[in-house]
């Protein structure tokens, strides 16, 4: 083995060849030692000199994120393959990479560099001494390619000689205590004694000594290989070893030396800063200690604070202040151990003043409601209903305003039961003691006094719709308040949340340069970094999410927690009564809820009107249960109607909202009146039918004046004036527009029950279909029921007449024509008063009309009638002789003076000449009938004289006639015209 190491190959430290001297110069051999490149390499790192390596190395920290070419991955045949070819070329490289490879010029990048000769000019100048020298090593050394082959052959060598070595003893576990490897290295039956294998045995012993003491040898001649192979590193090590060494001894002196220059700055410049921030640090933690107890101090006196509030029903600062010292007790004091149960304690204080804002609100609302109705709106205690509203809105009790609707429904029977009451006791017809119930009470009062009564239930229901108004704006209000400054506070978040956005970016940058190894007055001034700080720090201490002061930190005084840690604003609102309210930022109420709220504020507005609807309707019906309503007549029901509608239109416009069923009420009413009201004048005008003699009445001057005052095309009932010393005589006829009329009395009481009619729906519109309805059927009895009497002589049974004169028909048709003259202004009386989809009701007056006319037109046959059956009677005895005229003649000129003296003064002139054009007409066709008969032609004989003359004598006798002497009689029709 010693031999092995004397004959290695390897040049010794010591030997005294330049060659060997060059390479172990430690100047020249050796390279100064580099560290390792900092993540901070701007931090100075031991070698003084070395400061421009320093910037050129790489960095962790700003190069982890550049990038380099190793970044760029992309499937090169998948981004040259076309797959719009038509074939496939079998060149290599168009095949896999498109026709377009190799006659595509590839541009320029736009980012690397355009790379030149002399880009490597400085490293040429760097590298060539350094080649010269490798040239001259080659020369001198051994050829690697000898000294390969040698330790090649070496080294198969010596791994054939461990070949034989078991593999046992390679093992990285081997151990002999291991009782399987230890019978595996020495079998125990090698070491057997028995019988007489002694001998054997020992030479199986001695044997195994000396195959082990073989591998032994084996592995130390290896051993002994494998270090003279590595001599040179060996003796380099122990070389370096002393050079270390000397740097080491200078290395501690150095140190030494710093330390003793960093103990001397450190008690001149750092001991006395030190010890400053540890005294302002201690500082900072017993001032918060301070606060802390004082805090402690507050909390303490919540409990006698809250009750001081709730005595004089300040609920919202109560409720306030609970919530300001759990938010302190969950963030500022939490864990301290003598507050343990002031949490749970004050949960049951916010409940219990739950229940009594729920019984100050009930309070408020009885207080309010009952108050003395007089003509004041004014809100009760406008400041407390506020506080109250908010206390209920911080609490989320949101059904309070249940609790004031169930007041308005007691109150409002209250009401009605105090004004029966107020009014009772004011009637001395009413004995009390005899009458209990209060119902019938109120039945035994005449029109007039239960009129006032209703009146003053109307005006006391107003006076309360008005004061639910007022207090329930003013619940809106607040309502609408805390909506809005909802609204605000989102706004206002919105902004912050973009000022922090910007804020962030400056924390990023300072963050970035921070991890730069950079100081940060590098990058900022003085200047600029003082508003930055500021910036921040009001953040952090503003932050409604932020932290607890550390006891560890440093913090500035303002950083002490007291009663306004819980971060709640408060903005100052005004309502419409002019009470100033703070509105906290706690509510945590939605805007769909808080709007949903004001829709069911509203919504009692309206149950309010209702109520008062529904007990008026139940006050009228206990009154119209012995059909005292029925009984009234039109002006009574008509100032029934007017207050109904004017407490009807009074609160639509107090509640914003029609109410139906006081409207329902009137209109159930008004029907029961419409059927009475009709049923009477019905009644009325069939008895006057049936007493009527069919002659002229005279017409009394209210009835003129009552035509009169229908003359300008409006109708309304004229009002009775005060009676004359002289009155004034009553008039034959009845002047229309300038014409007569002559009439019968029961047509003039028909002209005032229409005008009664038509009064009647000016008075109560909401009746103004069924008016009509009833109107057209009173009009179309008049019709049928005076055409039974007169054209079919029903007078004669029942008035007792002995005949249907001409004079009564002629009267009939009169009066008739009077009724047609009214009906156009009746039709347009109603059509102003009816809706446009109720125009088609209007027809009925347009059968009525053509009724009435078909009526005039028979009255108007029915006396051609009676002219004609007297000609016919007549005229069948005529006889063409002397004397001249003849009797005939006479006769019938007799007659009809006597039918134009019955009408004459009846009808106008025009309807009288029409009426004896169709009898002369009539008389002709008889005459020329009777002359064909006779054989009498006009011929000029004797019997044509005679006949002519006695035409004479007709034709004179009807012309001298008032009215008829420009009537064209044309009595050249009697004679048959010659063919």
């Amino acid at each position: 083995m010693a031999s092995s190491h004397s004959s290695s190959p390897v040049p010794q430290s010591n030997s005294s060849d330049a060659f060997f001297k060059k390479e172990m110069d430690t100047t020249k051999r050796f390279r100064p030692v580099q560290s390792l490149p900092d993540v901070c390499p701007k931090e100075p790192t031991g070698n003084v000199g070395d400061t421009n390596n320093l910037c050129d190395s790489p960095s962790l920290v700003v190069d982890q994120h550049r990038w380099t070419i190793y970044h760029s991955k992309v499937n090169l045949p998948a981004a040259l393959n076309d797959p719009r070819l038509a074939k496939r070329e079998s060149d290599f490289f168009t095949k896999t990479w498109g026709v377009d490879f190799v006659d595509t010029e590839v541009t320029p990048s736009f980012y690397l560099p355009q790379i030149t000769k002399e880009h490597f000019a400085l490293y040429q100048q760097e590298i060539t001494p350094r080649e010269k020298v490798h040239e001259r090593c080659k020369n001198i050394c051994t050829p690697k390619d000898t000294f390969d082959r040698t330790l090649l052959h070496t080294h198969d060598k010596s791994r054939t000689d461990l070949e034989q070595v078991p593999k046992i003893f390679m093992k990285p576990d081997f151990a002999l205590e291991d009782s399987l490897t230890f019978n595996a290295v020495l079998p125990w039956s090698h070491f057997s004694t028995a019988g007489g294998k002694g001998n054997r045995d020992a030479a199986s012993s001695k044997l195994l000594q000396e195959k082990l003491s073989h591998y032994l040898d084996i592995v130390e001649v290896n051993i002994a290989h494998q270090i003279s192979l590595r001599s040179e590193a060996f003796f380099h090590a122990m070389t370096s070893q002393h050079e270390l060494q000397d740097y080491l001894r200078k290395t501690s002196q150095a140190v030494k030396l710093l330390r003793e220059k960093i103990s001397k700055i450190d008690k001149v410049m750092c001991e006395g800063s030190l010890r400053v921030l540890r005294l302002s640090l201690t500082r900072n933690n017993c001032i918060k200690a301070y606060n802390k107890l004082k805090l402690m101090a507050t909390v303490h006196q919540t409990q006698p604070t809250v009750q001081l509030l709730l005595s004089t029903s300040e609920f919202v600062g109560a409720l306030d202040l609970i919530a300001t010292t759990q938010e302190v007790l969950q963030q500022e004091l939490q864990g301290i151990h003598s507050f343990r149960h002031l949490g749970s304690q004050l949960c049951e204080l916010e409940k219990l003043i739950d229940k009594m804002m729920i019984a100050e609100f009930s309070t408020y609302a009885r207080n309010d409601l009952n108050r003395p109705l007089e003509d004041d709106c004014q809100i009760l205690e406008e400041e407390r209903l506020v506080s109250l509203v908010f206390g209920l809105l911080k609490q989320r009790k949101l059904n309070f305003y249940e609790i004031y609707g169930d007041e308005m429904i007691i109150t409002a029977k209250n009401i009605i039961k105090q004004c029966v009451v107020n009014t009772v006791s004011q009637i001395e017809e009413i004995d009390t003691e005899v009458v209990v119930k209060l119902a019938d009470q109120m039945r035994m009062m005449n029109f007039p006094q239960w009129f006032d009564l209703l009146k003053n239930i109307f005006s006391k229901f107003t006076i309360f719709l008005k004061r639910i108004k007022a207090t329930l704006n003013t619940i809106r209000s607040v309502v609408f308040l805390v909506l809005d400054k909802n609204q605000k506070t989102r706004d206002l978040e919105d902004t912050l949340q973009k000022n922090s956005a910007k804020d962030s970016t400056v924390d990023t940058e300072v963050a970035y340069l921070t991890h730069e190894g950079m100081f940060i007055s590098d990058a900022f001034s003085e200047g600029d970094l003082l508003p930055v700080a500021a910036d921040t720090t009001s953040q952090r201490n503003t932050s409604p999410n932020s932290e607890p002061c550390s006891s560890d930190s440093v913090s500035e005084p303002e950083c002490t927690t007291d009663s306004s840690s819980s971060k709640e604003q408060t903005s100052s609102s005004v309502t419409p009564g002019g009470v100033e309210m703070m509105i906290s930022d706690d509510m945590k109420l939605t805007d769909l809820e808080l709007v949903r709220l004001a829709n069911n504020i509203q919504e009692l507005l309206y149950n309010a009107s209702d109520i008062c609807h529904d007990r008026s309707v139940k006050f009228l019906m206990a009154r119209a249960k012995d059909g005292f309503l029925e009984k009234l007549n039109s002006n009574e029901f008509v100032a029934l109607s007017r207050l109904m509608e004017g407490f009807i239109l009074d609160t639509e416009q107090i509640c914003g909202r029609k109410s139906m069923s006081l409207r329902g009420a009137l209109q159930s009413q008004a029907n029961r009146f419409v059927n009475r009201f009709h049923e009477e004048r019905k009644t009325k005008l069939s008895l006057l039918l049936d007493n009527e003699r069919w002659k002229q009445a005279e017409v009394p001057a209210e009835f003129q004046d009552l035509v009169d005052s229908v003359s300008d095309g409006r109708i309304s009932l004229p009002e009775k004036k005060p009676a004359a010393t002289e009155e004034r005589k009553p008039a034959e006829f009845l002047i229309v527009e300038g014409q007569k009329y002559a009439t019968v009395g029961t047509v003039l009481l028909l002209i005032r029950i229409i005008l009664e009619y038509c009064q009647c729906v000016d008075n109560i519109p909401s009746i103004t279909t069924d008016m009509l309805t009833r109107l057209s059927d009173l009009l179309k009895y008049f019709n049928s029921r005076s055409c039974q009497l007169v054209l079919g002589a029903g007078a004669l049974q029942v008035v007792g007449l002995k005949t249907i004169t001409t004079k009564n028909l002629a009267l009939s048709s009169r009066c008739l024509q009077l009724i047609v003259h009214y009906i156009p202004i009746i039709r347009a009386h109603f059509e102003a008063r009816l809706q446009p989809k109720q125009f088609s009701m209007l027809r009925h007056f347009d059968h009525i009309t053509k009724d009435y006319h078909d009526h005039i037109a028979e009255i108007s046959a029915k006396l051609v009638a009676i002219m004609d059956s007297l000609f016919d009677k007549l005229l069948s005895k005529y006889e063409v002789k002397a004397p001249v005229p003849s009797a005939c003649f006479r006769n019938i000129c007799k007659q009809m003076a006597k039918m134009h003296e019955a009408i004459h003064d009846l009808l106008p002139e025009e309807q009288t000449q029409m009426l004896f054009l169709r009898i002369n007409a009539s008389y002709k066709l008889h005459l020329k009938r009777q002359l064909a008969h006779l054989n009498v032609v006009n011929d000029g004989g004797p019997l044509n004289g005679l006949v002519t003359s006695d035409v004479a004598f007709y034709t004179g006798n009807l012309q001298a006639l008032k009215g008829l002497n420009n009537l064209d009689l044309n009595m050249a029709e009697i004679w048959e015209q010659k063919r």
